[in-house]
């Protein structure tokens, strides 16, 4: 599920079946070095868009059944042929990337949204493709988790994204609670800062619980899977609340006891 850097995806837990894990080390290597180019290093936009647009040509060639040169395109190859995944999860993380090059404000959530369907949601799409379990209900609530989780990585991140020169927060919502891009570069974390913080938060956990159905709908091993991440994402913001939403002295991240409380509520759910 993505987050910062794919920390969350999951390439090497214990929960996931051995037969999986060539597939998922696969496509985390594709969606992770595709971030890079475009978040990464000291290259210029041009040379970021044009190494995305390489990266396309390359699903061009797996499409085709022509044989990648690249050897993490030959491995990506064999994967989708494997386990017969669509392509149009990963040019939608391909579009996702492309966008982060050139856009760094979004005026509305539903703009947030859109980005968050894209660079989000197709991690989990195809996570149910590689378990057999991509049903139209099963894909609706995995969007939902995912996107809560991009938003929840958002709200964690503000100050790493305003180093990089990029506010997530819809700028709709900076005006309806009176913050300014100002109030974000000096870390003003006072009462308009916790309204709009606390706002995010609730709209995240709303979307995150309206998903979490498929974590206890799922079987075996990629339920409890969802599970942890359902829990975890819910404590980040709990996190945040405990924070009063200072997200700039300390980013929110989860302890020793954290995981503890979170592998108590999965195993409740």
């Amino acid at each position: 599920m993505a987050v910062d850097h794919y920390e969350n995806f999951p390439v090497a837990s214990v929960l996931l079946p051995a037969h999986l894990r060539p597939a998922v080390k696969a496509i985390y290597a594709f969606a992770r070095s595709a971030d890079d180019i475009a978040d990464e290093g000291d290259a210029t936009p041009p040379q970021r868009l044009a190494a995305l647009i390489a990266y396309d040509n390359a699903l061009d060639d797996i499409d085709a059944s022509r044989a990648p040169a690249d050897p993490m395109f030959a491995a990506l190859a064999g994967v989708i042929r494997a386990h017969q995944l669509p392509l149009e999860p990963f040019r939608d993380l391909l579009s996702a990337f492309r966008q982060d090059v050139v856009t760094t404000r979004y005026r509305s959530f539903d703009e947030l949204l859109d980005y968050c369907r894209r660079s989000a949601n197709p991690v989990g799409a195809l996570m149910l493709h590689l378990y057999d379990a991509a049903t139209p209900e099963n894909l609706r609530d995995s969007d939902a988790i995912c996107s809560a989780l991009q938003l929840i990585n958002f709200w964690q991140d503000v100050a790493v994204d305003w180093q990089k020169q990029r506010i997530y927060l819809p700028l709709d919502d900076l005006e309806r609670f009176g913050v300014s891009e100002q109030d974000i570069a000096s870390e003003n974390a006072g009462a308009a800062w916790q309204a709009l913080l606390q706002f995010e938060i609730d709209r995240a956990r709303a979307m995150m619980l309206s998903g979490a159905p498929l974590a206890r709908r799922l079987p075996g091993r990629i339920g409890w899977e969802l599970r942890m991440v359902v829990q975890g994402g819910l404590r980040i913001l709990e996190r945040l609340e405990l924070a009063d939403g200072d997200v700039f002295t300390r980013r929110p991240k989860l302890g020793k006891r954290d995981w503890l409380l979170v592998m108590w509520r999965a195993l409740r759910m």
